[in-house]
């Protein structure tokens, strides 16, 4: 939102220097008039093209959360059949990584258009977290292997 309070501060200052040098006043206000057409044209395109940036990436990671749920249900599916000792652990660590991924799903859902420097903060934190969270898993599965 400051991004486009400064723009529109940039557009009425140019639109001001161009009236001033206009020869009559009908042209300094029909100048003026295209001049703010024109900004209000590109401020539309720019949240245009931030709120359908929100949902691709929404979609996006919509899917790396599915794929993620159905990894979690599959390794619990297999946890289910063994029966050893430290099966009670991995089912532990996987039940953690299952609300971590739920909390992102519920993050990304509750995310609210806030501004395009508050979005790509937003979206950098939230990759971060979904690296960790494949990381995590990764990890936890790759311990499995060595175990057995």
């Amino acid at each position: 939102m400051k991004r486009t309070a400064a723009v529109l501060m940039i557009f009425t200052a140019t639109n001001f220097l161009m009236i001033f040098g206009c020869s009559s006043p009908s042209e300094k206000v029909e100048t003026a008039k295209e001049n703010v057409k024109e900004a209000n044209k590109d401020l539309d395109k720019a949240n245009e093209a931030y709120l359908t940036d929100i949902e691709n990436y929404r979609k996006e990671t919509a899917e790396k959360i599915a794929a993620n749920d159905k990894s979690i249900d599959e390794y619990n599916a297999k946890l289910e059949k063994e029966k050893n000792s430290i099966t009670a652990e991995y089912k532990k660590k996987m039940a953690e990584l299952e609300q971590k991924n739920e909390a992102l799903k519920k993050k990304m859902k509750e995310y609210k258009a806030e501004g395009k420097e508050q979005w790509e903060t937003f979206k950098s934190q939230f990759n971060k977290e979904m690296e960790d969270l494949k990381k995590a898993f990764k990890d936890l599965t790759a311990k499995d292997k060595d175990v057995k």
